[in-house]
């Protein structure tokens, strides 16, 4: 029976002509499956559903998406993360439950960042995910925090740049958390498989997004979060610099702590399209 999939350019390069076809024709895609981004069931045969392929390094993996959740689309990750992903698939365990909204497991700390510390040792972006009440709706966010001062790429410092280099990609200063920040494209959040992957900047020369930061292993969210996201089909992502948010043990501690960083001029801010590619 034929299947009601979307199989994008880029997914049809990587997998042939005759692969793609036979997914169309619904040999090779399954009726129902378990949506990669929402992780609740879907049915290629009766909604509209995405192709989605995940490519490692030496491996690949076709996984399936409602089209409302995700586009069909070619997502770049890890060997490490692409096998991990499969394990959670297996055991069924990739997006029950999940971690409280802002605790970050610590070994998922992430490990890229925008400039370089100015400690000998390079600074390490700390992400805690949350639901922030605006305007008597919750939105997902994600609240961005160095470990050390970040200076401009080839300095030493003294002083902290994080905020004015962020400010020179597109994010605004936030004075306060009662409006939403403005959307800013080429950016965007990788959530896929039920789980937060990356945040994406644009590419040199208008190539491919490539990993502003990025998880050692993708994070678990709960599913009050990933519906929100889901949702509004964008996240909000917020930055301050170091000594300016903390690890706050509950969502109410972790937006006081962002107000008074608003307050004090300590934090930027942007709407990041979800999963934009």
């Amino acid at each position: 029976m034929p299947r009601m999939l979307d199989v994008s350019d880029a997914v049809r390069a990587e997998i042939g002509d005759e692969e793609a076809d036979r997914l169309l024709a619904g040999d090779n895609a399954p009726g129902s499956y378990d949506c990669t981004s929402c992780r609740t069931p879907g049915d290629s045969a009766q909604e509209r559903t995405s192709t989605v392929l995940f490519v490692g390094d030496e491996t690949a993996v076709l996984a399936f998406a409602h089209a409302t959740c995700l586009p069909s689309q070619v997502v770049q990750v890890t060997e490490e993360q692409l096998r991990g992903a499969v394990r959670s698939i297996n055991a069924d365990t990739g997006a029950h439950g999940g971690v409280p909204a802002q605790g970050v497991p610590p070994q998922a700390a992430p490990q890229q960042v925008p400039a370089h510390a100015a400690a000998p040792e390079q600074a390490v972006l700390g992400v805690t995910s949350g639901l922030v009440l605006i305007a008597g709706e919750l939105h997902p966010a994600l609240v961005v925090e160095p470990t050390a001062p970040i200076v401009r790429p080839g300095t030493t410092g003294p002083g902290d740049e994080f905020l004015q280099l962020l400010v020179e990609q597109g994010y605004q200063p936030a004075p306060s958390l009662d409006a939403v920040p403005p959307v800013l494209h080429g950016w965007s959040v990788l959530l896929a498989m039920g789980q937060l992957h990356a945040v994406l900047q644009p590419g040199t020369d208008g190539g491919r997004p490539v990993a502003w930061w990025q998880a050692h292993q993708p994070l678990q969210v709960t599913e009050g979060w990933r519906a929100a996201a889901n949702k509004h089909q964008q996240v909000l992502l917020y930055a301050a610099p170091v000594g300016s948010i903390g690890r706050q043990p509950r969502e109410d501690l972790l937006r006081d702590a962002l107000d008074k960083a608003a307050v004090r001029g300590r934090l930027v801010a942007a709407t990041l399209p979800l999963a934009g590619t």
